[in-house]
């Protein structure tokens, strides 16, 4: 790929997809992560004068129509006090953009417009229309072939990668193409269905690999054990006994668990071991003798990869794994890079955010690209990169 630090942004309309999808509550922000993981890119493209357009889509509004409830207008509003200047929010921008050397719009959301999601052309040439340079910085989405993520590159002058997927990728293949030994990875999370073909690649890249949540349901029943009424996928059981059957010194289950009778926030907790499963207990949490054993495998990994808290950490009782393996993960001397929605959850709830080597803020892509699978906004720069002439030395840039 190439990047945004290789090019002269001064005086260039620079059309910038960001990842604003964030959680929205009594009509402001609940969480504005991903807004400040943007503002390093913004604020570096408004310094060398570029003319920024920043773009992003907002929950899953229907598309073409308007909805005031998923406008991106509390953003505007987070950015303008986090920038310290005016961040007007364009809703038509057919006929272009007002924007001056220094300053920013930021497009209504990308979904209202008929044709996003499709990776419409027309929608796409008006994107590539607005700029002279576009630039994607946003990972979350890399997994999707969409109009503001896709197709705007192929019809925008000129393209490239910014500093935040930048950053993104770099870390993921550190973690994966040439980590260091031990690679451990953890998977949790509620079904083995939605990472079933994660956990297939992963095992043939990792040293250990430990699952959690309802994923380690699965496998202990795959393992002969009894789960009781717990969260599992029966269908996808002989799925879980072939991979333990092939790896079995690599996915070290569960030895005790945290039970309940209800699964409610004030339900009375018990641990018991995995072969003393009642038939009414639902499995909630790692215990803490496997808590022990965890931990004594993160001591000595070289890196860690982690996807998905191993409880219902939400509810105090049965959070306990969830909050050691956390705090494990963030003093190991690893390198440590975790990422999907529950996992930056239980790292903020945890405190843990500035001991992870990386936390990336993609779901979706995040395991996508931990599958080996291609990302298509990805591929497209790359795609791009080899196809245009360069800009500028890289010294020379903004």
């Amino acid at each position: 790929m190439q990047y945004m630090r290789e090019f002269k942004l001064r005086g260039r309309r620079v059309l910038i997809r960001e990842d604003f999808n964030v959680p929205l509550r009594d009509g402001g922000i609940g969480d504005d992560a991903r807004i400040r993981a943007a503002l390093p890119t913004v604020r570096t493209a408004l310094a060398a004068g570029a003319r920024v357009i920043l773009v992003s889509h907002l929950g899953r509004p229907k598309e073409g129509e308007f909805d005031p409830t998923l406008s991106l207008a509390p953003v505007a509003a987070a950015l303008a006090t986090a920038l310290g200047q005016p961040v007007p929010l364009v809703r038509d921008w057919s006929q272009g953009v007002d924007v001056g050397e220094g300053e920013l719009v930021l497009l209504e959301n990308i979904r209202f417009e008929p044709g996003e999601k499709k990776n419409a052309e027309p929608l796409a040439r008006r994107l590539a229309g607005l700029c002279e340079l576009y630039v994607n910085d946003a990972f979350a989405t890399a997994h999707r072939a969409e109009a503001s993520t896709h197709g705007v590159a192929k019809y925008a002058s000129r393209v490239c990668a910014g500093p935040l997927l930048e950053a993104e990728v770099n870390a993921l293949r550190q973690a994966i193409a040439a980590p260091a030994r031990p690679l451990v990875a953890i998977v949790g999370g509620a079904k083995v269905s939605t990472k079933l073909t994660v956990l297939d690649a992963l095992i043939e890249k990792v040293d250990t690999l430990i699952v959690g949540g309802g994923i380690a349901n699965t496998f202990l029943k795959a393992a002969g054990k009894p789960v009781g009424n717990s969260l599992c996928e029966d269908t996808l059981v002989p799925e879980a006994a072939r991979l333990l059957a092939k790896h079995t010194d690599r996915i070290p289950l569960p030895v005790d668990v945290v039970c309940a009778k209800e699964f409610k926030a004030d339900a009375p907790a018990s641990i018991k071991r995995v072969g003393a499963i009642d038939p009414d207990d639902l499995i909630l949490d790692v215990g803490p003798e496997t808590v022990r054993m965890f931990q004594k495998i993160l001591a000595t990994a070289g890196t860690i990869v982690w996807n998905g808290p191993v409880g219902v950490f939400e509810f105090e009782q049965f959070g306990s794994g969830t909050a050691h393996l956390s705090r494990a993960i963030a003093a190991s001397p690893a390198f440590t890079l975790a990422g999907g929605g529950d996992t930056l959850a239980a790292i903020a709830k945890y405190g843990v955010g500035d001991q992870i080597s990386y936390i990336s803020t993609g779901g979706g892509a995040f395991l996508e690209f931990l599958e080996g699978k291609e990302l298509p906004a990805v591929a497209i720069l790359e795609e791009r990169a080899r196809a245009q002439p360069g800009d500028v030395h890289p010294s020379e840039g903004y």
